[in-house]
């Protein structure tokens, strides 16, 4: 080697690259990423072409940098073991593993011919736990891991790029490991249950069907099975709403019954009557109170995928790639985070100058800064994350031809980053109880309006609709104009969607932020999920799926496990175990359940070449393709059959109807179940159940 001969476990906290002496190799995540760094770090350069892929290469001082790119992963998991239980596995560059990764055979010649015969390597991928274990592998295969360092850096910024290289440290060697043992575990789930599963199927029926299962992916598939079969077996039964309209200084009011709706129509009937008698009402309460409402907390990628989910419709992967693609262009913080907080270090005072010089920001800034005194103190949520602070925008100036798409989200990010700073905005509360003479009978309508913007000045998406009340004295009589009485029904649950399914994935603390919105997708691209204009839905395929896993393999859909194994993983990354541990611990946990599978492999395979359509079913559905269950129904339909039955006797108490009115009621009702929609309308036709 021709360096200073440094060994990285004996360096200080930091060391700075231009201290070096010899050739280094800076490792970029992706080729953006390369040019950036080169462009930052480097006083001169040449940008050479090596396999395709642009180099660059710096020399001077006694030191020559070289920064070249790779694409994300190059190197995956695999086998050269057929069958299962299989515990044998290697890393390989991906392009001899997967086909559709052939593109990054060129990133793989390329940094093969640049890592030789150096004296040291950088890993300045993103500074995450994919990132460190992208860095690892290249320089671990193709390379030295006693002469590697790491940058780290939250934004790709000049600035802080600079300063990542002159305090380089050590490999993040926890981080790595963690990243590691998460690649681990979820190879060996994936490839031991969807080899079983696919074993059972094709010993059954002689074919081969692609199925697949996942340690995060089979828990979310479960969660939203779950969900949308309660909907398909829904019974809208009769609700009855009531309101009265009062009227005062010519503003009608419109009042609800405040303890809600009513699930007799009798009942209903009998209330309105009584109002309706009355040519007025009484005052009993009035009430007006300012709330102030504080600013809302800088983003971290969960709550930002939910805004642009919530005003754009972007679903969670979406807004996840556009926020890398903006980090790549320099014009915002790394996304992948979980914090709520802005580093103390960032100079607030120079982000909003240079926002300041893009026209569509101008205004805004100057109003915040005559608005604070240039006393900027971010408003900051409870979550942190060790790695990287919340998402801000950097102040660089987005190019005139920034997609429209890309656009949008910057422009989320730079309002909010402003409205952290800013007041609180002041609304005032309304609200006015009357009653109607009628013990317990009391109807409430509520009334707000602004007094002050705050900071809906700089993030007007949360604008709240303003509806003013007349003022009211207590004791007063009001003159009523009307007593309204509403049919409604009983609301199915709500379909889940994309969005929703990430929150829920947060929420029992499964997978992380940077491959929650990815195993979403996964679910559809498998086949498993569908989106259709009504919303997320689940397929046969699904269902059929996640059934069999349910009957057999209960542990393998719910969260307990995962979140153990999730916990483990979080762990390793503390030092509080290790990577050895933790695989081992998941091989003797995937043991015990392949175990319990061999015993009823047959079972398994002909149920799932049933659910899945492989075989033809014995006896067929008389609404589907589905297997017979009871009573010529699948089990869906069967379940739906039973809900029927139960199901009248509570709409007759609620509104008195003949069993056949009831079944048109259902069949008709956008608010039903499929299934039992289904059911009520083959029965409506004059449909034989028989007798099985």
């Amino acid at each position: 080697m021709g360096g200073s001969g440094i060994m990285v476990a004996h360096v200080q906290k930091y060391i700075d690259l231009w201290s070096l002496r010899g050739r280094v190799v800076v490792i970029a995540e992706k080729p953006k990423a390369a040019g950036k760094i080169a462009a930052a770090i480097l006083p001169s350069y040449r940008r050479i072409i090596m396999h395709g892929v642009p180099v660059y290469v710096y020399k001077g001082n006694g030191l020559e940098v070289i920064i070249a790119s790779s694409v994300g992963h190059i190197y995956n998991l695999t086998t050269s073991k057929t069958g299962y239980p299989v515990f044998t596995y290697e890393w390989a560059p991906l392009y001899l593993v997967e086909k559709k990764s052939s593109y990054t055979k060129k990133y793989y010649l390329a940094l093969s011919e640049v890592c030789k015969g150096v004296d040291y390597y950088v890993n300045a991928c993103d500074y995450d736990i994919e990132g460190s274990v992208i860095g690892y592998l290249i320089i671990k295969f193709l390379g030295d891991l006693r002469r590697a360092f790491r940058a780290k850096f939250s934004s790709l910024t000049p600035i802080e790029l600079r300063e990542s290289f002159r305090k380089l440290t050590g490999l993040d060697q926890e981080m790595v490991e963690a990243g590691l043992a998460r690649h681990e575990l979820d190879w060996l789930w994936g490839i031991n249950i969807s080899r079983a599963l696919m074993t059972a199927v094709g010993a059954v029926t002689g074919r081969r069907v692609v199925l697949s299962a996942g340690r995060v992916q089979t828990p979310t598939l479960a969660h939203v099975a779950a969900q949308l079969k309660e909907r398909n077996l829904h019974i809208p039964y009769p609700l009855f709403t009531l309101s009265i309209v009062v009227e005062k200084n010519n503003v009608r009011v419109t009042a609800t019954r405040l303890k809600g709706t009513i699930d007799s129509k009798n009942e209903a009937m009998r209330i309105a009557s009584y109002i309706r008698e009355r040519k007025h009402v009484r005052v009993e309460e009035y009430s007006e109170e300012k709330i102030s409402v504080p600013p809302p907390y800088p983003f971290n990628l969960g709550d930002l995928q939910e805004e642009a989910y919530r005003i754009y419709g972007f679903s969670p992967y979406k807004t996840q790639e556009i926020a890398e693609r903006l980090y790549l262009e320099a014009l915002i913080s790394y996304p992948r985070t979980n914090s709520q907080k802005l580093p103390p270090t960032l100079n607030y005072r120079g982000v909003l100058a240079q926002i300041a010089e893009n026209p569509a920001y101008r205004s805004l800034v100057n109003q915040l800064l005559s608005e604070t005194g240039g006393y900027l103190k971010p408003r900051e949520g409870p979550k942190e994350d060790p790695a990287h602070p919340a998402i801000y925008p950097t102040g660089v100036r987005p190019p005139s031809n920034l997609p429209s798409e890309m656009l949008k989200i910057y422009d989320l990010i730079v309002r909010r980053f402003l409205a952290v700073f800013s007041k609180p905005f002041e609304i005032v509360k309304q609200k006015v109880v009357f009653s109607t003479g009628l013990p317990g009978e009391l109807f409430a309508s509520e009334g707000q309006y602004l007094v002050k913007k705050g900071w809906l000045a700089y993030y007007p998406f949360y604008a709240p609709a303003e509806k003013r009340l007349p003022h009211f004295t207590r004791g007063e009589a009001v003159v009523l104009v009307d007593v309204v009485l509403k049919k409604t029904t009983v609301k199915p649950p709500q379909r889940p969607s994309k969005m929703s399914i990430l929150r829920w994935m947060e929420s029992v603390e499964i997978g992380t932020e940077s491959t929650r919105a990815r195993i979403i997708e996964t679910l559809f691209e498998r086949g498993y999920l569908k989106s259709t204009p009504r919303g997320v839905d689940i397929t046969d395929l699904g269902l059929g799926v996640i059934e069999v896993i349910e009957e057999f393999f209960p542990e393998l859909t719910k969260v307990d496990l995962t979140r153990m194994f999730e916990k483990d993983l979080e762990d390793i990354k503390l030092g509080k175990t290790t990577r050895s541990m933790v695989v081992e611990k998941a091989k003797q946990t995937l043991l015990n359940l392949l175990k319990s599978f061999e015993a009823r492999k047959e079972v398994v395979g002909r149920e799932l070449a049933l659910r899945l359509g492989v075989v033809k079913p014995v006896e067929k559905c008389l609404l589907c393709n589905r297997q017979v269950y009871a009573k010529n129904l699948c089990r869906y339909h069967y379940e739906a059959y039973n809900r029927l039955l139960e199901g009248y006797n509570e709409w007759r108490r609620r509104e008195e109807v003949s069993y056949n009115d009831f079944l048109k009621a259902v069949a008709k009702s956008k608010a039903t179940g499929k299934w039992v929609a289904e059911v009520a309308s083959f029965i409506l036709k004059g449909g034989d159940l028989g007798s099985g």
